[in-house]
This record gives structure tokens, C-alpha cells and sequence, in this order.
């Protein structure tokens, strides 16, 4: 069946190309499925113009619409077992982390069903009794949604649901390399009962699939979810339109461990932040900062662990952790561990392939220690299984040493002075700050990042905003000439 979806038919590509998918974990083929050009994704937003400018779902009321994604969620409950095999097979992650995304995809559609009708406008005191005065929440329009292969179906949720909450259509992108649950999603869409158009899928790389959707004028707002030098060129792309912009453009993300921390807590969860899903995560804790006194007995410990960490495929039951995303990706962690040695890290453990696992592309869990500020180690994002460790002397030193970045999407504090972690909380320019934890979000709460690590905000009440106009009407109910030129 082909794998394009434009105003509510299926349809293969114009050219006729087609993309092999391959499982990171073995190399085994997941699919053949149609590769979009630049002509697809241009009608398939026509597609979702129309849809907005003449179809029914803008003006559906805003209960229905949230009914609407109500049943998706359920569905998305009914297919879990299919979603979670398919995100596993195209990302390599273990099959229990898919699932847990399946719940909290869920939990998300539920979320923007319950929201759609939840603040729909305000009344406007005037101060004049002859004046109604509101402002009303509309849909922004038609809305491009670029998604990325670390969580493809999580992040699709998190552009989808409030879009269509908020009554707009739209054009969904996902990474090239990971496609199939966007293209299960569609067809959920389409079992609930979306009107035609509302929802688009174009399968491909950026440069071919994705470069129409930022300059095109029918376009009224780009949400992205991706790499911060991408990022970049898309909202340049879409100055000549003025079009609305959203991004979310990762981190580098700092973990601060103090001396009073509870020891064996923050060991396990500075192996959680960073290692879960071979650090492929936006919000990894990637950077270890950890107060002198307790530098060496919390780094040695934290070793340890790493080198017992078990790497697999996404269906062995013994994994903790899986293989990167490709032979690429894996060559740029490479790279990288590689310059920070050169620049003067400690390489303390992994920095290699594992043995045994030849027919995916794994990465050993890496701990590079004594490392500094001016290493391009901390400064840049691997998006791989690699731990920067740097030391600090006190508040003010570790609050500096976390700040010192471009980036600012996440980060956590351990230590049992309840005081000093919000005080610590506080001076973080970060989007989200854990206290005595790591990685936990709700739907209900906003995401997002200070500084580069993005523009606006996903999930929560803004979120929803993202894909709103907030418009005044002024009525006067008592009109009567002024007189101002007579």
C-alpha cells in the first residue's frame, strides 16, 4: 500500500523513489516505503490549505475536535503491541521503552482532547457599558511539523495532537529514517474520522521532502524538533514569510551532583540520564558536574556501572541499552570522543565498539572525566552515549560552570538542602529543572528550551497556544457618530 498521505488518499511518490528502512540493531530490512519530492510536499500542502481554508474541521466545535483525538488516544491503546514492535524495529531502542512511549502518547492525545475546549477565550472589562469587548482563540492555519528519529512517534504527538486540538491542518515530515509508526498514525486519523486534508504525511529526507514546508507561503507556522545547525536554516527559510516558528533544537545538558547529595540516588540516575537509549535524548544529562569533595569515590562508582551496562537489539530481554541510529551517526560519536581525548579528557571508560555486536551499530557507554569548559566536548552535543565530567568548588562555581553554554533545554540538581536546590533551581537558564530526579514529564507541563536551544514551547497550556491566534473583537453595542472631524 503506498505510503504517502495527501488530502486523504494514499498515493505513492510523482518520481516513483522508494526508501529502504533497516533496523539499527541487525541491519534487517523494516520497509520499502515511498520517498516524497519537493512537488509531494507542495500539494500535499495545497492539500492542507484547502482543507483549512474551505474544509470542515476548522470551524468543528472545539468538543468535537477534542472527542475526535479522545479516540485516537484509544486507539493508540488498542495498537500499542503493532506501535511499539515498529518504533523498535526503526530506531533499535529497547521494546519496553517503546512501550512506555506508547503510554505516554497516549496520555498525550488525551491530554490536547480534554484542552481543545478548556479555554476557548475572555471577556475584556472595558470599563464602558456599551462595549463588548473579547478575545477569541482561532487556529494560526496550516502548520508544517518536522520530527526527528530519536522518539518519531512521541515528538509526531506532540506536534500533532495540539494542532489539531486548536483546529488547524497540517503537513507532518518525519525523519527519513524512521517513518513507519508516523505512517500507523495517519491511519489512526483517518479511522477516527478526520475530515480529508486535515492530516498530510510526506515521507523523505529534508532537502528534497522538508525544504518546501519552511518558505512556502501557504504555510502559516513551522514547528521543528531537530539539530540546532538545521534549525538555524529553517528559520532563515522562513523569514521571507514571516511565517510562525517553533523550535526545539536540543542540549547540552547539565547534571549537578553536591557533596550532600544522596549517593546511591544520583549515581543511578546520572547513568539513567545520560545512557537511557544510548543517549540519543534531547534532555541526556550528558554533562556531569560534581562537587570536588566528592569527585572521585561518585565518578569511580559511576565507571563501574557503566561498564556493566548491557547493550542489545530492541526484542533481547537482557539489554539495558541499544545501538545508535546509523553508521553515520555512530561515526560522528566517534569523532567526537576522539577530540576530546585529544583535548585533554580522561578517557575512563567505553570509547570503543562493543564486542560481539557487529551487525548494528552500538557504542560502548563513555565517561570522559577531568574535562572543562573550553573543551568542545562540553560545549557540543554528541547525542550519543557519552558523559562529560567536570568539577566544582561550590553553588556559585556549579551555577556558573551550568550556565556556561549556548544551550539551555534541561538539567537536574542532587542534594538534600532542600533550600540550596531551589536557590540552584532558580539561577538555571534552563527550560526544565529536576530536583533529586531526571528524564520525568508530563504532558500537562510546559517543554522547551532557553537561549539556542529553541523558540516557544511544547505540551502544557502553552503549548497549545503554539497553534492559536489570539484575535480582539470590539463591539460597540450602542454606536453613535463622534463628531471628531465635524
Amino acid at each position: 500500500m503506498p505510503d504517502l498521505f495527501i488530502d486523504g488518499t494514499w498515493r505513492g511518490a510523482l518520481d516513483e523513489r522508494t526508501r529502504e528502512i533497516r533496523c539499527p540493531a541487525d541491519g534487517s530490512l523494516v520497509g520499502v516505503v515511498d520517498e516524497a519530492g519537493g512537488k509531494d510536499t507542495v500539494e500535499a500542502i495545497a492539500a492542507a490549505r484547502r482543507a483549512f481554508d474551505e474544509g470542515p474541521w476548522p470551524s468543528t466545535p472545539a468538543a468535537d475536535r477534542g472527542d475526535l483525538l479522545l479516540r485516537v488516544a484509544d486507539l493508540l491503546v488498542r495498537d500499542k503491541d503493532a506501535l511499539a514492535r515498529a518504533e523498535s524495529r526503526d530506531t533499535g531502542k529497547r521494546l519496553v521503552e517503546s512501550e512506555y512511549d506508547i503510554d505516554d502518547i497516549a496520555n498525550c492525545f488525551r491530554y490536547f482532547g480534554r484542552a481543545a475546549s478548556a479555554e476557548t477565550g475572555r471577556v475584556v472589562d472595558t470599563g464602558t457599558a456599551s462595549v463588548d469587548s473579547r478575545v477569541v482563540y482561532e487556529p494560526i492555519g496550516v502548520c508544517a511539523l518536522i520530527t526527528p528519529w530519536n522518539y518519531p512517534l512521541l515528538q509526531t504527538a506532540w506536534k500533532v495532537a495540539p494542532a489539531l486540538a486548536a483546529g488547524n491542518t497540517f503537513v507532518l515530515k518525519p525523519s527519513e529514517l524512521t517513518p513507519h509508526t508516523a505512517i500507523h498514525l495517519m491511519r489512526l486519523l483517518e479511522e477516527a474520522g478526520l475530515p480529508a486534508g486535515a492530516a498530510n504525511l510526506v515521507l523523505g529526507a529534508g532537502p528534497e521532502a522538508g525544504a518546501p514546508l519552511a518558505d512556502h507561503p501557504d504555510v502559516d507556522l513551522v514547528s521543528f524538533t531537530g539539530g540546532l545547525h538545521t534549525g538555524r536554516r529553517l528559520m532563515a527559510a522562513a523569514a521571507g514569510t514571516v511565517k510562525k516558528v517553533a523550535l526545539e533544537l536540543g542540549g547540552k545538558n547539565p547534571n549537578i551532583v553536591f557533596a550532600d547529595a544522596d549517593f546511591e540516588t544520583a549515581v543511578d540516575l546520572a547513568l539513567t540520564a545520560v545512557f537511557l537509549h544510548s543517549g540519543q535524548v534531547c534532555s541526556a544529562g550528558a554533562r556531569l558536574l560534581v562537587q570536588d569533595s566528592l569527585h572521585d569515590r561518585f565518578v569511580d562508582e559511576l565507571v563501574r556501572r557503566a561498564e556493566l551496562i548491557r547493550l542489545g537489539g530492541p526484542f533481547d530481554e537482557q539489554a539495558q541499552t541499544g545501538p545508535l541510529v546509523s553508521a553515520a551517526h555512530r561515526a560522528k560519536v566517534e569523532a567526537y570522543v576522539e577530540r576530546g581525548v585529544a583535548e585533554g579528557a580522561v578517557l575512563r571508560s567505553g570509547g570503543r565498539r562493543p564486542e560481539g555486536l557487529d551487525e548494528g551499530f552500538y557504542y560502548l557507554p563513555t565517561v570522559l572525566d577531568e574535562c572543562t569548559g573550553d573543551m568542545s566536548v562540553v560545549q557540543d552535543e554528541s547525542f550519543g552515549p557519552v558523559l562529560t565530567v567536570e568539577r566544582f568548588r561550590d553553588e556559585a562555581d556549579a551555577v556558573r560552570l551550568a550556565n556556561d553554554t549556548i544551550y539551555g533545554l534541561a538539567g537536574a540538581v542532587f542534594t538534600t538542602d532542600g533550600a540550596k536546590a531551589q536557590r540552584v533551581a532558580a539561577r538555571l537558564r534552563l527550560g526544565t529543572v529536576w530536583i533529586n530526579d531526571y528524564h520525568p514529564y508530563v504532558p500537562q507541563a510546559e517543554w522547551g528550551g532557553f537561549k539556542q536551544s529553541g523558540s516557544g514551547r511544547e505540551l502544557g497550556p502553552a503549548g497549545l497556544a503554539e497553534y492559536r491566534e489570539a484575535k480582539h473583537i470590539w463591539r460597540n453595542t450602542d454606536p453613535s457618530p463622534q463628531g471628531w472631524f465635524a
